[in-house]
């Protein structure tokens, strides 16, 4: 794993590798308990995994509040912290179990993160998430005016949504509505080729979330904006 990670991101430190390594070991181990991820193989976690988690970094101011919505293994925002421990990170998600990793991975790790068993919906409703943080993050969830009910509501006037995506082109154009009641624009970015077939979404919030929103829990995939 460490040889992996050097070849691809040289600039990795020692510590940076080893809690990489660790990440790597715990993952695979509590895999076989509970569904956290279909790809295990070390060539893999480290190229599809950690290396791609880390695109959204430069789009991270420092010190910045944080909160990775439905987290799953800590994918994107665990290896986020590994190369910037400066983030108050804040792990969303739905399942208990996969939190139960998450509480074990930050204490392996020597991350204070705050990992919490919540929808999002209910979290984007709870006055002590609504609009709280300056970035959310979002990886393999859902399409972008899913994504947009979902995450918005929890990110600060000024902050951004940050959704990991293939090609985007359809789902943009389909965001439109989702984006004007939101009160949000959509700046889509290429990152290197090192990231694969990967490209960011920034969803900018320009104004505070209307109150109706996030919708109850289940609505907005149902009925998406």
């Amino acid at each position: 794993m460490k040889e992996t990670l050097k070849r691809l991101r040289p600039e990795l430190t020692s510590e940076q590798l080893e809690r990489f390594c660790a990440y790597y070991d715990l993952l695979v181990d509590w895999n076989t308990r509970v569904n956290l991820t279909a790809i295990t193989g070390m060539e893999d976690v480290a190229n599809k995994h950690f290396i791609d988690s880390l695109a959204a970094e430069p789009y991270l101011k420092p010190g910045a509040k944080v909160i990775d919505v439905g987290t799953g293994a800590g994918f994107p925002g665990v290896p986020l912290w590994i190369i910037r421990p400066d983030l108050k990170l804040t792990l969303l998600d739905g399942l208990n179990k996969r939190i139960v990793f998450l509480q074990t991975l930050c204490e392996t790790l020597g991350l204070k993160a705050d990992c919490v068993h919540m929808r999002a919906e209910d979290a984007g409703q709870s006055p002590k998430y609504r609009e709280q943080f300056d970035a959310a993050l979002t990886r393999a969830v859902s399409g972008l005016p899913v994504l947009a009910e979902l995450t918005l509501p929890l990110v600060k006037v000024g902050g951004v949504s940050i959704a990991y995506k293939g090609d985007v082109t359809d789902e943009l154009d389909g965001a439109k509505n989702a984006l004007q009641v939101l009160r949000a624009s959509a700046k889509r970015v290429e990152v290197p080729a090192s990231y694969g077939a990967r490209t960011l979404v920034l969803l900018q919030k320009s104004a505070p979330t209307p109150k109706a929103y996030p919708r109850k829990a289940g609505t907005p995939e149902k009925k998406p904006l």
